[in-house]
């Protein structure tokens, strides 16, 4: 098995996925073989930020800077 990114080419009415040469020689892959693929979108940052949402706190940052140190000191 192996992790790769592929880029999508326009095939007639359909898309096509070029497999590059590494990892076709990698997984010693034929012409006409059938192999089996996950399809997803590549992930980039603002994606994955996306799903987190921003953190609220019931001090502001000052305060829970002063009660750090305190605890430290």
């Amino acid at each position: 098995m192996s992790l790769t990114l592929a880029r999508t080419k326009r095939w007639g009415n359909s898309l096509g996925l070029i497999i590059p040469g590494n990892v076709v020689n990698e997984l010693h892959l034929k012409e006409n073989q059938e192999i089996e693929i996950l399809i997803r979108p590549k992930l980039t940052a603002a994606k994955i930020l996306s799903k987190f949402k921003p953190l609220k706190f019931s001090k502001s940052a000052q305060e829970l800077k002063d009660e750090a140190r305190r605890e430290l000191w």
